[in-house]
């Protein structure tokens, strides 16, 4: 895609608002929310994305701001040093009534605005006249369906569009991809399991705990943006859950235990029929980083591990 530079932004005098911080979130999810509520209060509203990425970048290409015409926005699209100048933009746009590009840092007209990993960006502003879209990507991501959005600068038109491999450009379309919050369905020992289930939420996943008084499990809540984590020794107690997991599509599962507590339950899974490559896919020991003898340390070293499976499950732009 070939951004168009006669579109590049321009710094102008209008008496427009100051761009003031609503609240701090990179959440996509809570973006479109503020926009559409800003809406439903009768605002003029841009949804700023991140459209492309020259050399280094503090956010991936599909992050966005939402910014209303009372200069209230949320939302960064880079590490936070020039979220004010394109809100500034947004502003300029909403009152010309039209959409643009900015492009800051390496490349941009606008030398006052340095980005500090040294790279550039470039930004597009899109008035938005429906919030239709918005509404459906809420929807279906809190649904826990993947879901997209299609932007063509040419039509200055956002569109709910179907999924599609990646984030970037598709001729002249920038589609941007959706996934629901990471899941992690959480079972063993009282407190492995309550630091980890705090860790799990501050880093803004949802917690399912399984009781290991229940020898049965629901496998219905487990899908592919889930992760399943076994924090006991005790074979018994994991099998109905580990049993699930094995039978669905969670991108983890991980289960506490020793390299021979881990062997025991290999063998155990291979009488019970299943395959070694499924059985491959738990990670035993459990953990990113040595051997967790705390439950502070264990909790750090499991969120960390399903952080780092995530992204690596993630498609590449």
């Amino acid at each position: 895609m070939t951004l168009p530079k006669e579109r590049v932004g321009s710094h102008g005098a209008d008496e427009l608002p100051v761009p003031k911080k609503a609240f701090s979130t990179d959440n996509p999810i809570e973006i479109f929310q503020f926009a559409i509520d800003a809406v439903d209060k009768g605002f003029k509203l841009a949804l700023c994305t991140l459209v492309e990425i020259r050399g280094g970048s503090s956010r991936p290409l599909g992050a966005h701001m939402a910014v209303a015409d009372n200069g209230s926005y949320c939302g960064y699209v880079s590490g936070g040093c020039t979220e004010a100048a394109v809100a500034a933009e947004a502003l300029q746009a909403i009152s010309a009534g039209h959409d643009r590009f900015v492009m800051l840092g390496e490349g941009s007209p606008f030398f006052d605005i340095v980005l500090p990993c040294g790279g550039g960006i470039t930004v597009a502003i899109h008035i938005l006249r429906n919030v239709t879209p918005l509404s459906s990507v809420v929807g279906s991501v809190n649904a826990r369906q993947n879901a997209s959005l299609s932007y063509c600068p040419a039509k200055e038109a956002l569109s709910f569009g179907a999924v599609g491999t990646a984030t970037g450009w598709d001729d002249e379309v920038f589609k941007t991809l959706y996934r629901p919050a990471v899941r992690i369905v959480l079972s063993g020992r009282e407190l492995e399991v309550e630091m980890t289930s705090k860790v799990a939420k501050a880093a803004g996943y949802d917690v399912i705990l399984h009781s290991l008084e229940d020898r049965s499990f629901d496998a219905s809540v487990i899908d592919e943006n889930t992760a399943v984590v076994l924090l006991q020794h005790d074979l018994d107690q994991e099998m109905a859950l580990l049993t699930a997991a094995l039978g669905a599509q969670p991108f983890y599962i991980g289960a506490l235990g020793s390299a021979r507590t881990h062997e025991r339950r290999v063998q155990r899974l291979q009488q019970e029929g299943h395959s070694n490559e499924v059985v491959g896919q738990i990670k035993a020991p459990i953990g990113l980083f040595g051997r967790a003898r705390d439950a502070q340390s264990l909790a750090l070293s499991v969120i960390a591990e399903i952080a780092a499976c995530r992204q690596a499950a993630l498609p590449r732009h």
